[in-house]
Parts: structure tokens; sequence; C-alpha cells
């Protein structure tokens, strides 16, 4: 089972592409995987009919008692082979119905397939945890499904629509999961249900939050107005989710809770009273709808009301019928929402009013149907008519009971709808119509479809029969999970059995009754064409269009309020916050220790008042580049105190990121003018001054207390211990951040890589291709060597041709490029001479680091700042020729080592980030040691060289192409 659910992971990714080799083909190939779960599933069977409970688990995180575990018991055995047959069929299915369809078909294979396998799960797994992240996952995929047609804004409406529901009803969910597993203390399902239950009335909060996710994902009043908008969704889609698989979800986990908490307190009120609402409400609206589908969609809506009374009201005999009608509603449902597909994929049209004398045409599918009704209104010989018998004869044997009562008006009077829409749908798709004179109307055109088309709808509606005449067989089966209930005081004991004929019993009396009143209704209100009229004033759609709306208003309030366009309106807010937020706390704290000395080292005394000074001239600086440099002052202060306090990882890390930041700075204050003038000038100088000294006070004061709020040994003291024993390495720091807090630098490269995009993204306007340097990069091997300039062409910079006018000899490529008066011979000589022995020294860093100060960041650095020196020298063309590659090649062949280094011990037996090391003597280098975190580091120094090439290529680069343009364009 854990083979299956890792197959339907990964062959979804393949169909996009074998879409595009084969076309609708392909849907052969998606259905073999269902086909060959459900042959296993098949196989299991004897097993599971003789008690047997197949289990499969993999514990994936042992710390929380979370487990890949598989169980096929009855019930799951029964949801599987619904989940993999009607799967397939609806596979084979759509090879004819998107045939000569090629825009999105390959991404609605694989979502489908993808959906098919998240319910396979979600059906079968023992993990109360993982049934919620597959409860989602269906959640996401039914969204993309739904989505489908995305040009169409029915589409995109309906898709979010039942998105937010099903995924707010999962969320509602997820909190009661989490208390079952507080108060239980496992995440085991099935020990769950078999265990004691807890007292208390948290377990009957946990049993309404529950409920919550479930009858929303089923579409129960008052969730029930997504799932007719889903209808916007292809054919196979409602067929699949709305008839077999999603919306069984919700009545699989009330089938599956039913066992442990059917008679707890919460329970029975919410599941029989939205239950019976819900089946009224929507066979009710059935009878006014004039498109199949949706009349198919509403009728939906009403058998899931049904299913959710019987399979809910947990009795012995009422959970064996509810598994029949369960059965019988996956097979009659799916069929005639395939059948719908036929009619729209051959007529263009669902609509009853345009229909006329189809079924003389096509009696084939018209039986079929027929068939397909049949059982749905409770028709022998079909499985419906069994399940519906046992439903009423479960409910009858309690009597007098108010409990059973109001499910069994409930169902008579759901039946008589179920019949009447029924028949509407017959009369609708097939019947011979006529006008308010008695004339025919004309008869539409019927083409033919293919065989394979019909081959799905035909088998499925034939199992219908084949399901009321095996009905002893079928009872055999399903009374493992029917015994599961727990017995009901006061009850007679009697074992309902499934059977085609129980005699003339009281349950049969009541089952033609309501199909006859059916019949009377259908003739005497549901032969009209069909109005949306609103027969109700207010609905659960208005209620949802109406939060929306709301949210709608207050994000934009919210947003107009907030998001002024003013940094330091942004800065002041988060200040403000900060003071309040932090000053509160110290205020209410009941004493303050503190433990304070005036300076560890005379270089304190000495630094301390240039890096006030300097930040007090920066706040009176009148130029930009003045106050970034009295600013860069500060950050160089700190590089003096650790370097003092003995931490010179942390200095020469300093260091290097001053210099680059200052670099940063410079490139962007090119484009903006020197000075500060008064229409920018800073205003409200005294808020800004008491925020400021806010600010200041506050983290003050939070540095005194936390001086003195330690009261246990800092696990830093056993670091470097660790970091030999642990790391094999000397230097803590960099030991710390590649292995003991390896997931802290993880995060913290994926907001570089996050900061390297939005740079780019907010100065590259059209596209972020490096043009200038891939030009350089483009030219001959002999070219990049040459000492003869370089002059502009069509297709890009060339060099001079011997003979024409001489030029001065260039140390850099790049810098023949520049006009005179911007180059430096001096410069370009001395970035000739040291930028390989700067790579050298980053790369000496990188390996280095592990023992000695330095490591992967420090490198990268080192390596950037090579960089920079190139680019200052020679402008852009000049970083073309030493970067002759994409900076986003760099920080995604980075992020791929730093997570390769990270997984591959998992492939091991290890936990994430173990490392290992070798050594051994080399010759000329002596003894060697590599400790495979080195691995993660090596990708921190791709990222960082990225980062640094990103900022370069977009704040300089990009900016010089840009003013080079202008420049051209003014002349």
């Amino acid at each position: 089972m854990l083979i299956f659910l890792g197959a339907f992971a990964v062959l979804p990714l393949v169909l996009p592409w074998l879409i595009k080799r084969i076309g609708a083909r392909a849907f052969y190939v998606a259905a073999l995987l269902p086909i060959a779960a459900f042959i296993d599933a098949a196989l299991r069977g004897p097993t599971v009919l003789s008690g047997g409970i197949p289990f499969e688990s993999y514990a994936w995180i042992p710390q929380l008692d979370i487990a890949l575990s598989m169980r096929m018991d009855t019930l799951g055995w029964i949801m599987s082979l619904i989940v993999t047959g009607v799967g397939a069929l609806v596979m084979i299915y759509c090879r004819w119905y998107f045939n000569g369809k090629k825009v999105g078909v390959g991404q609605f294979a694989a979502v489908l397939l993808a959906f098919s396998g998240a319910m396979y799960g979600l059906v079968l797994t023992d993990d109360i945890v993982i049934l919620v992240m597959l409860w989602e996952v269906t959640s996401v995929l039914s969204y993309l499904l739904i989505g489908f047609y995305n040009a169409r804004g029915a589409s995109r409406r309906a898709a979010l629509q039942a998105l937010l529901v099903t995924t707010l009803g999962g969320l509602v969910m997820l909190i009661g999961v989490v208390m079952l597993v507080v108060l239980y203390g496992t995440t085991s399902l099935s020990t769950i249900i078999e265990g004691p239950a807890p007292t208390g009335p948290l377990l009957n909060i946990a049993i309404v939050l529950l409920l919550v996710g479930a009858l929303s994902k089923s579409a129960i009043f008052p969730f029930h107005f997504w799932l007719p908008g889903a209808m916007a969704a292809p054919t196979p889609v409602s067929a699949y989710l709305h008839a077999a698989a999603m919306v069984k979800a919700g009545i699989y986990l009330i089938a599956r809770l039913a066992p442990a908490f059917a008679h707890e307190d919460p329970w029975r009120p919410i599941v029989i009273g939205l239950g019976v609402f819900t089946m009224l409400l929507g066979g009710l609206q059935a009878l006014r709808e004039s498109d199949l589908k949706r009349i198919l969609a509403f009728g939906t809506v009403s058998q899931l009301g049904m299913l959710t009374v019987v399979l809910g009201y947990g009795e012995r005999n009422s959970a064996l019928a509810g598994l029949a009608l369960l059965i019988g509603h996956a097979l009659f449902k799916s069929s005639l929402f395939l059948v719908v597909g036929v009619i729209d994929r051959q007529l263009s049209t669902r609509d009853i009013r345009e229909l006329s004398g189809v079924g003389r045409q096509a009696p084939t599918i018209a039986v079929f149907s027929i068939i397909a009704i049949g059982s749905m209104v409770g028709l022998a010989p079909t499985i419906g008519f069994v399940a519906k018998e046992a439903a009423l004869s479960s409910l009858l044997e309690a009597g007098a009971d108010p409990v059973a009562l109001a499910p069994l008006i409930g169902i008579v009077l759901g039946s008589v709808l179920t019949t009447a829409y029924g028949a509407r749908f017959v009369w609708g798709a097939f019947w011979t119509k006529r006008d308010r004179d008695g004339r025919k109307l004309p008869t539409t055109e019927w083409p033919d479809p293919p065989i394979g088309f019909l081959a799905a709808p035909v088998l499925l509606s034939g199992l219908s029969i084949v399901g009321g005449v095996a009905a002893p067989l079928l009872d055999a089966a399903l009374s493992g999970y029917a015994d599961t209930m727990p017995e009901v005081a006061g009850s007679s004991g009697y074992e309902y059995h499934l059977a085609l004929w129980h005699g003339l019993e009281p349950a049969l009396f009541l089952s033609i009754g309501s199909i006859a009143a059916g019949l009377a209704l259908f003739w005497f209100v549901g032969r009209g064409g069909g109005t949306q009229k609103r027969w109700l004033p207010f609905t659960a759609v208005d209620a949802y269009n109406g939060t929306v709306r709301a949210v709608v208003r207050a994000s934009v309030w919210t947003t107009s309020l907030t998001q002024r366009g003013s940094l330091p309106v942004y800065v002041g807010t988060i200040f403000v916050v900060f003071i309040a937020a932090e000053g509160t706390a110290l205020i209410a704290h009941a004493g303050w220790r503190a433990d304070l000395d005036g300076w560890q080292t005379p270089m304190q005394i000495l630094v301390a008042p240039v890096m006030i000074i300097a930040g007090i001239i920066a706040v009176r600086a009148r130029k930009r580049y003045t106050g970034v440099v009295l600013v860069s002052v500060t950050g160089l202060g700190m590089v003096v105190l650790f370097a003092s306090s003995g931490a010179p990882d942390l200095a020469l890390t300093q260091i290097l990121v001053e210099t680059v930041t200052l670099i940063a700075f410079a490139l962007v204050l090119r484009r903006i003018p020197a000075r500060m003038g008064d229409h920018n000038a800073s205003v409200w100088p005294i808020g800004r001054a008491v925020i400021a000294v806010g600010v200041g006070v506050t983290m003050a004061l939070v540095a005194v207390v936390a001086t003195g709020a330690r009261v246990a040994p800092p696990i830093s003291e056993a670091f470097p211990d660790l970091a030999y024993d642990i790391g094999h390495g000397a230097n803590v720091v960099n030991v710390t951040l590649v292995d003991l807090r390896g997931w802290d630098t993880m995060g913290e490269l994926s907001v570089l890589i996050l900061a390297a995009t939005g740079v780019a993204s907010l100065v590259f306007v059209t596209h972020r291709s490096d043009t200038l340097s891939r030009a350089i990069s483009s030219l001959p091997t002999g070219a990049l060597r040459t000492r003869r300039p370089l002059v502009e062409t069509a297709e890009g910079p060339r060099p001079r041709t011997r003979g024409s006018e001489p030029s001065r000899q260039a140390w850099l490529v790049g810098g023949q490029k520049m006009r005179p008066e911007n180059r430096s011979i001096m410069l370009e000589v001395i970035v000739r001479i040291l930028f390989h022995t700067i790579i050298v020294v980053s790369i000496y860093l990188l390996f280095a680091g592990h023992n000695l100060p330095g490591g992967g960041f420090a490198g990268g650095l080192v390596a950037g700042m090579a960089l920079v020196m190139r680019y200052v020298a020679g402008g852009p063309y000049e970083l073309g020729a030493a970067a002759p590659t994409d900076a986003g090649r760099l920080l995604g062949a980075g992020m791929a080592l730093a997570v390769g280094a990270t997984i591959v011990p998992l492939l091991f037996g290890a936990p994430p980030l173990t490392s290992t090391f070798w050594e051994g003597e080399l010759p000329i280098l002596g003894h060697v040691e590599f400790v495979t975190s080195t691995i993660f580091d090596v990708g921190v120094y791709l990222v960082v060289i990225g980062l640094v090439l990103d900022v370069l290529r977009s704040l300089g680069a990009e900016v010089d192409r840009q003013r080079w343009q202008r420049e051209e364009a003014n002349r």
C-alpha cells in the first residue's frame, strides 16, 4: 500500500510530458496505476473479509509519533475499491473526453491522478495527522481541477469558493484532531476509535470540530453551496470528485468515527438534523434546475445528506445500509455525471429546454441512464433498492424513538424528491418534448459517440444491477464494518442482512409509496423548463458572498490605512510597536536583576564614543553618501569590538558585510540626488527624536535585564565540545552554522535568495537576462585574452582588427568599453594582479573555516569583493568577463548543495544534517581531513557569491545600461 502511495506521488510528474508525446492516449497509462491499486485491494479482499487487517507503517516523525501507516479494514477496503475503481474508469473516459484537446490537458491529468492518490492515502491511513494532511491536499488539488477552465471567471470563482470552504473546514477539523491526540495520547486512528472515550467537555468540543470538517467536505448545510458551483469543472471532475471521491471524504470520516462517537451528546443532533435538512433542501432545488449537471449536483447534495443521516445514526443495521448506499451512490451518480459529459461533448449543451428526442437516437445511453436513475430512486433489482430498503428497515426497527423518527420521515420525504428530480433528469435528457400547444418539438440531432466514450458510464450503471443481485455477497463483505458499531441499550438485537427480497415488509411499502409520490410530484411540478427565481429570502451563497465582500472591504480599508507609501511611517510603526510591547513587558516584570560591568576591555572605552559621535553626525548629515559612510563607522566599530573580544570570525564577517553594504549603497545613490533637498527632508523631527530615544532606552533596558535573566548555565558552554565531537571542527562559529544550527542557516539562505530576487525584480523591467555580460561571454576564447581594444558592432563587442586606429593596451577586457575619463590604468593593473589572489584567499577561507576563522559566508563575501573590484575597474562588460554565468544558477546550485547535504543522511538512516568525516595523508598536502558539512558550506559560498553578483548586475550593470539607453535617446 505504501508503494502505491509513493507511485501516486511520482507518476503524475511524468504525465504532462507523456501527454505532449502521445496526446490523450496518455490517460490509458494514467489509468494503469489505479487499476493496479484496485487489483491489489481486491486480492486483499479474502484477508479483510476473514477478519484480518493488512497493515503497513513507516515511522516518519518518531518524536511526534507520526507515521505513514496504512490500515485496510472493511471500511478502508470498500473506500479504496471505490476510489481506485471509479478513478480508473474516469481516466479511461478522459481519453475520449479530451480527445483533440491539448491546452492544459497534461496538467489536468497529473492533478487528477495525484488527487486519486491523495484519496487512496486518506481512506487507508491510520494516522489521524496524516489524514488531515491528505485532507488538505485533496482540497488544493480539487481547486486546481475545478478551476481547469481558468480563462472563465465562473470557473475561477467556483474553484476559490470550494477551496475556501473546504480548507476552512479542514483547519477547524485540525483543531479537533489536535484535541483528540492530546486526549487519547496517540495519533493512531484505530487506537482512538477502539479505546475508551475520555470524559469531559473537551471530547464533545473535539467531536463538533471534527464534524465541521466532515460536513464542509461533503457539502452538508450550511456548506452545501460550494458543490453546485463546482459544476464549472470538466465533467470527469464532477464524476470523480463530486460523486465518488472528494465529497465521500467527509462521509468516510463520519463513518470512521461513528463507532466511537455516535452516542456522544453532540453527534446525533448535528449529523441527523443537518443531514435531513440538506437532503430536503438539495432535492427541492434539483427540481428547479434546467441544467442536467446542476440537477445532478443538487441531487448529490441531497444524497450526501441521506448518507450522513444513515451512516451517522450509529447503529449496526443503519451502518450496514449506509455502506451499501455509499457504494450505490458512487456507482449511479458517477455514471450519470459521465452520461452528462457525453451529452455535453456531443451536443454542446446540457439545457433540458434544448434537448428533445435524444433517447430514440441514443437508446444505449438512455437505457443505462434509466438504470442508474432507478438505482438512485430505489428500484429493484439495483443496489439502490437494497440499500434504501435496509435504511428504512433499520430506522423502523427503532419504533417510536424520536431520534429514529426524524431521520425516517426525512428519508421518506427525501426519497419522494429524489424520484421527482430523477424523473425530471430522464425526461429532460431523453424524452421528446412538446410545446404549449401540444406539438412535438424538433428532434435534437445526435452524433454517435465512440464506443470507448460510453464504456465507463455503461459499466458503472451495469454494476448497479450486479450489486443488487449480489446483495448476499455484499452483506457478507460489509458486515465486518457494521459489526464494529456498539450495541445500543434497549435495542432488539435483530441483525438485518442485505437481500434483494425480504418479502412484503413495511420498508418495501414505504419505498413504493415514496416512488409513487415522487412520480406524482414530477408530473405536476417537475416538467417545467426550470427557473432560477429565488424561493428563499436568504441563502448560504449570500452568506458566503457577503463574507467575501466584507473581507475585501476590510482589506482595502486596512491597506489604505497602513500602506501609506512612506518608509519612515513603516519604520516608525515598527518602532512604536516595539516600544509598546517591550516596554509593557519591562514594566509588568516583578523584579529586575542585572549583572553589569563598566567594560571588559579598554578598547570598548575608546570605540564606543567614536560610534556614538558618528551616529549623531550621521543624523545631521545633509549629503546621502556622507550619512551612509558615517553609519558604516558604527559597523566598523563593531568590528573592533568583536576582534578585541576574541571573536575573529564575527569581526571578519562584519567588516566584509559593511564593505559590501557600503558598495550597494553607493550603487543605489548614483540614481539619487547627492544632497537631501527640502522636499525630502525629515519631517516631524521632534517626534522622530522621541521615538529614537524610546527605542534606544527600551533596547538598553532589555539588554540590562537580559544580563540577569539567565537561571541556568547556557548551552553555549557545551558548544566547543559539541563542535569537535559532532561537527569534527575547532571553529565553533562555523560548525554551529553548518551543523549544530544548520536549519537556521538553511532559513537564512532562503532569505538571501529572496532578497536577491527582490532586488533584481525592482530593477529589471522586462527581463532578468544579463545582456551586457552575455555579450562579453559570447566572445571567442582568444578575444578575451587579446590586448587589442574592443569595438561595438551589431553582434556585440568585437576586438578591433589589426591595422585599425591604435589604442593603448588594456589590462582588463571591459575597461576598453569605458569612457577615457572614467578609466584608471593603475586600478586596472591592481585588479588584474589581485583578482585571482583574492579568489584563492576566498577558497582558502571556505575550506579552512571549519577549524580557523572563515567559512562559506566569509569566503563568499571575499569572492564577491573580487567581483566588485572587477566591476569598479572595468564596468559591466568586465563583470560579464569575470563571471560569465547567471546569478540565478549560482543561487540555485548553492541552495541545492545545502539541501542535498541536509537530506542525504536520511538515505543512510541518520537524522538530517548528520555529518561524517574522512582523514588521510596526501602527497605535498600531508594530513587532510574532510567533513561532509563542508558541502553545506560550499552551498553557502555559492549563494553569497550569487547574491553579490545579482546586486552588481541589477544595481550596477542594469542601471548602467538604462543610463546609456537614455543618453543614446537624447542624442
